[in-house]
């Protein structure tokens, strides 16, 4: 049944979805016509914020792009190799391969997102390296693993609100992680995909004659080049292990007394360090890690091109009201049942517009927190619906996709097919266990 719903499904996303570059300019020109119709904000002003906040998330979209590079260079380290393909061999058949992948990108996301994508596409090469297997869903695979991030260790959500002096502590005070990441209904969300996601894409497996599939030669891993047969001073230094080992060791001594000594917490720079300084010492020399790099570079392209547009339209959302109104209209509509079924889905639709976690919690926090306080809702909880809605409809947003796309050498409208059947069934889960658990 699910074969008979996936394939035309595939064939009209293959058909009409255009690329994430024409996506993001058309999704422009609604927000704008948009903010202009249902806002106080005429078209001159509505254009004035967007091109005034095109340059907001400069720091933010370093991160970002920090956090894909760091992670790609990680996972293309020797060992982290080794490892992918040891694991492939655990596949036999085209449907261990595509459970194993699901398994194996969903824990690298729960660890960090930008980890989870990484992992997860080089996992679905070495897999199509091995077994002959549709390539399209082993990589729509790959990339469901990371509708969990936000319900993971790196999510941008509850490791803000677990920080002293967020912006919202006024309101909330300080929320530890064991009322968000590792609380009982958190857990169950995550068991429950992790259960239900890979049995899912098992069962979207097309028929053999039906599957595309790649030339595993065209799958290779790029191997470093050899150092020149007569090295220079300079190229002596580029190729010397010492130099390598040294700062990797030096950035890891430090992680170790920031997290063991000083007491230090996950957030976006602690993990960027963490994957950096691994990758520079798994690299060994200074040549095989820029080598790496360029690689790396490839895949957060569309990423820096792409994220001043969305800047941009998060400024219009936030600073017209019109992503306050969305949110408002579910909100009112609320009970203290239904807030977080509610915020799960407004959260998901303002993720279509505004693709980041901790941009969303800033323009939905002043509206879910008073609704939880007035109705008496746990905010913990709300919160984590927020953080469920933005990870859910990434599975069919294409701008966090690209990465993923670019390592396995793809294109949005190959995976979208099966993606939308995966944001389907996601949806129904997590939003029943917000509800009823």
């Amino acid at each position: 049944m699910l074969n008979r719903i996936t394939q035309p499904l595939s064939r009209l996303v293959e058909r009409y979805l255009p690329d994430p570059y024409i996506f993001v300019c058309l999704l422009t020109l609604l927000v704008l016509g948009l903010a202009s119709i249902f806002t106080p904000a005429t078209p001159l002003e509505a254009i004035t914020i967007w091109g005034q906040g095109f340059w907001n998330l400069l720091q933010f979209a370093m991160q970002m792009l920090l956090i894909l590079v760091c992670g790609y260079m990680l996972a293309s380290t020797r060992p982290c190799i080794i490892a992918l393909n040891k694991l492939a061999t655990f596949a036999r058949t085209p449907a261990q391969a595509i459970m194993l992948v699901t398994l194996v990108a969903m824990l690298a996301s729960w660890l960090n997102w930008g980890f989870g994508l990484v992992v997860g596409a080089l996992f679905a090469k070495a897999l199509a390296r091995q077994i002959a297997v549709d390539y399209r869903l082993l990589v729509a695979s790959a990339y469901s693993g990371f509708i969990v991030w936000h319900g993971g260790l790196a999510g941008s959500v509850p490791l803000t609100i677990a920080t002293p002096g967020h912006f919202a502590e006024a309101q909330i005070g300080v929320l530890g992680t064991s009322q968000t990441l590792f609380a009982p209904f958190n857990l169950l969300i995550l068991g429950g995909l992790l259960v239900i996601m890979p049995l899912l894409n098992r069962f979207m497996l097309p028929p053999a004659q039906s599957q595309v599939v790649v030339d595993p030669s065209k799958l290779t891993q790029p191997e470093p080049p050899n150092p020149p047969a007569s090295l220079t001073p300079a190229e002596r230094l580029e190729h010397s292990a010492m130099i390598g080992t040294t700062i990797g060791l030096l950035g890891c001594g430090y992680l170790f007394y920031y997290f063991l000594a000083a007491g230090g917490t996950l957030n976006l720079n602690s993990v960027i360090a963490l994957f950096l300084f691994l990758a520079i010492l798994l690299h060994r020399t200074p040549a095989n890690l820029l080598n790496s790099l360029q690689e790396a570079i490839r895949g957060g392209a569309g990423i820096v091109i792409q994220f001043p547009f969305y800047a941009g339209i998060m400024a219009v959302m936030v600073k017209t009201g019109l992503a306050q109104q969305i949110s408002g209209g579910f909100v009112e509509i609320s009970t203290s049942t239904t807030l977080p079924l509610w915020s799960f889905l407004s959260a998901g639709l303002v993720n279509i517009f505004v693709p980041s976690g901790g941009g969303q919690w800033a323009v939905q926090a002043p509206i879910v927190i008073p609704a939880a306080q007035a109705l008496g809702t746990d905010i913990a909880r709300v919160a984590m619906a927020v953080a469920w809605g933005d990870a859910w409809t990434n599975l069919i947003q294409p701008f966090w996709a690209l990465p993923v796309l670019a390592i396995a050498g793809l294109k949005a409208k190959d995976i979208m097919g099966f993606c939308l059947i995966q944001l389907l069934v996601s949806g129904v889960v997590i939003a029943l266990i917000l509800t009823l658990a």
